[in-house]
């Protein structure tokens, strides 16, 4: 009898214990923890995301790049819409029904519980109309968001563009970014996109079965608010940025400038160029299409990505090696009678010289001269081929050291390096048959297996101004609030010759400018003395390409710069006056007309010299040719706008044969 009491207590012992331990579970859950309040109201409760600002992209000065404007997006969730008044909805966001009903099946197949992006881009007046009626449209919903705006309407290649995310994009970010959102796509956009986009904000909003809003959940305890990306401080002059896209207009080409002491990037000019205002915003894809048909390709960022053989304008870089090598010094002489002859091969000059040294051999571009360094060069060992292909190997690898051949390592997307032969390509060219100096004799004049970006013949300009090292170009100087830049651009990179050698090269360069019989006459400043160097690049497909490389001024140079023109003509044509209206405005914040020929920035301005397609477009291929005859390249290539243009230009075009500006 007492065991079968025991029994009844004890049961009746575990039915309270299983009781109070249901009950203290359904405190818990109701009272304690959020997650089955959340899970049974996940219709009710929905995450509403905020979009941060924008980072402000700035130029050097402090004058905005890219800033930030109000839009909004209408999100629908299918399975929460009633029927409603379609057509009210569509008068108000500007669609027809039959465009209702694609968005809407669109949403529909990408979830019927999930919100998604219904219209895109809503402006303000739109947005202000549509709230009124919002009650109206149950499963519809609006959020904010802002767009980039480009003030100045300039840099488009520089700065780059939103673009709605892709499904690779979504797996790089690791679910930061939902479909719907924008990340920059190209240009500074791109490679500064996490400091630039800021952090989202998110709010636990709660809603009633009528959709209405009934606030934050939790008294906003598990809200956070959205983080503004950060400020960027560019390198970037907007006023010579500008006037070089000005001087740059109809016409194919690039200018990049840099500041020698420190690698920014003063001016990064890319020609054909757009408004970066029309990729944004609802014509986007459109406006899109539009530019990518453009058969001179305005997408491709030439200050890194155009490959151009340098022409003469390599010359002074090989002069320095040959004095460093002590094949010559700056009063060796050599005799030109208008060509070179090596081997059974005849190599022409633009003019007769007579006995030429290395000052005078730069600033006329005897190519005479420079083929006769470049055979002592590869013949300093010996003259047998095995000697020339490995003294070869040491002279390329000094010339790597000026940034050739490989990238500059720029902190900007999609930089090329372009191709300088080694011993080994040659050997592969020639399939195993002897090669030697009168083999590959256009290398001393900047041709043949030699190509380079615009970013790197300005980077060779800042190495001669420095007198021997370059920092590593960059585009950014400051991050947010005083984030310094990547401590890779403040190293100093040395080319390995002595900055004593420097110096007859640079007189070259100075007479190349400013003597009255220099290559570049037309491009001398009035009370700075201005170093530089033309050249010519062949292109087979049309006219020759004009170049310029030069920095300024002589002593303490502030800017370094490569300006390539395609269709251009000769270098003096140009190149040359447009890189010194550009270094002028740098220096100082003025502009005065070209007194040798009087030339004006405006016919500059004005000249047309885009290439006419007549089928599909081409990818140029170029080469240099600094021997061809150019006396005439600068009246074929610039347009008759009246008279006294007409007249200026002729004053150049009809210089004798013999003259060494046409070169």
């Amino acid at each position: 009898m007492d065991q079968l009491f025991n029994r009844k207590y004890i049961i009746q012992g575990l039915f309270v214990l299983i009781a109070l331990i249901l009950l203290g579970k359904l405190f818990y859950m109701q009272v304690v923890s959020d997650k089955y309040f959340l899970s049974a109201n996940n219709n009710a409760l929905r995450k509403i995301y905020t979009y941060p600002a924008r980072g402000v992209i700035l130029d050097r000065n402090n004058k905005v790049l890219a800033q930030n404007q109000p839009t909004y997006d209408l999100l629908v969730t299918p399975n929460q819409v009633k029927p409603f008044d379609t057509l009210s909805l569509c008068r108000i966001i500007g669609i027809d029904t039959i465009e209702f009903r694609k968005k809407f099946d669109k949403a529909v197949a990408q979830s019927r519980f999930q919100e998604s992006i219904f219209q895109k881009l809503i402006s303000i007046e739109t947005y202000a109309t549509l709230q009124e009626k919002m009650f109206n449209f149950r499963g519809f919903s609006v959020r904010k968001r802002t767009i980039r705006f480009y003030p100045d309407s300039i840099a488009a290649q520089f700065l780059g563009y939103m673009r709605e995310v892709t499904p690779t994009d979504l797996e790089k970010y690791l679910g930061y970014y939902k479909p719907g959102d924008y990340i920059g796509k190209g240009g500074i956009e791109k490679k500064y996109e996490i400091d630039l986009r800021g952090t989202k904000g998110v709010t636990h909003m709660l809603f009633n079965s009528k959709n209405v809003a009934q606030g934050s959940y939790n008294n906003g305890k598990m809200d956070s608010a959205a983080i503004a990306g950060e400020q960027l401080i560019t390198t970037i002059d907007s006023r010579i940025q500008k006037l070089g896209e000005e001087l740059l207009a109809h016409k194919v080409g690039s200018i990049v400038a840099l500041e020698p002491s420190t690698g920014e990037v003063l001016a990064f000019v890319s020609s054909p160029g757009y408004d970066p205002n029309k990729l944004v915003g609802n014509n986007f894809s459109a406006n899109y299409s539009e530019i990518t048909a453009n058969p001179n390709r305005p997408f491709v960022v030439r200050p890194i990505q155009g490959g151009y053989s340098p022409g003469s304008a390599f010359k002074p870089l090989d002069a320095l090696i040959a004095l460093s090598e002590g094949v010559v010094d700056p009063n060796t002489t050599f005799n030109c009678p208008g060509y070179y002859v090596a081997g059974n091969r005849r190599f022409k000059c633009e003019h007769v010289d007579g006995p030429i040294a290395l000052r005078k051999g730069i600033a006329r571009s005897c190519n005479t001269y420079f083929y006769t360094i470049f055979a002592k060069l590869m013949t300093k060992n010996g003259g047998a081929y095995a000697k020339q292909q490995s003294t070869y190997e040491d002279w390329q690898n000094k010339v790597r050291k000026f940034g050739i051949g490989d990238t500059l390592g720029i902190d900007f997307p999609g930089e090329k390096a372009y191709k300088l032969f080694r011993r080994a390509d040659y050997d592969k060219l020639h399939r195993g048959r002897y090669w030697g100096n009168t083999t590959i004799m256009s290398v001393a004049i900047g041709q043949g297996e030699i190509n380079t970006t615009p970013l790197q013949m300005a980077n060779i300009m800042a190495i001669i101004a420095n007198r021997g090292f370059y920092l590593k170009p960059h585009v950014v100087k400051v991050i947010g609030n005083g984030k310094g830049i990547d401590p890779r651009f403040k190293e100093k990179h040395y080319a390995g010759i002595d900055a004593r050698f420097y110096e007859p090269v640079i007189d070259g360069m100075q007479d190349a400018v400013n003597q009255s019989w220099g290559t570049a006459i037309e491009s001398r400043l009035p009370n700075i003395i201005m170093c530089g160097k033309t050249g010519t690049v062949q292109n087979s497909r049309g006219k020759n390409h004009s170049v310029f490389i030069g920095f300024a001024p002589r002593d303490n140079p502030k800017i370094a710069i490569a300006v390539i023109v395609e269709n251009g003509g000769y270098g003096g044509a140009y190149a040359a006056p447009i890189a010194s209206f550009m270094a002028e405005k740098y220096l100082t914040d003025s502009l005065s007309g070209r007194t040798i020929h009087g030339s004006t920035i405006q016919m500059y301005k004005d000249a047309n010299l885009l290439p006419t397609f007549l089928s599909k477009p081409f990818r140029p291929k170029t080469k240099t040719d600094s021997l061809l005859n150019k006396t005439d390249s600068l009246k074929k290539a610039m347009p008759v706008k009246n008279k006294n243009t007409n007249n200026a230009f002729n004053k150049v075009a009809d210089k004798p044969k013999n003259n060494a500006a046409s070169k």
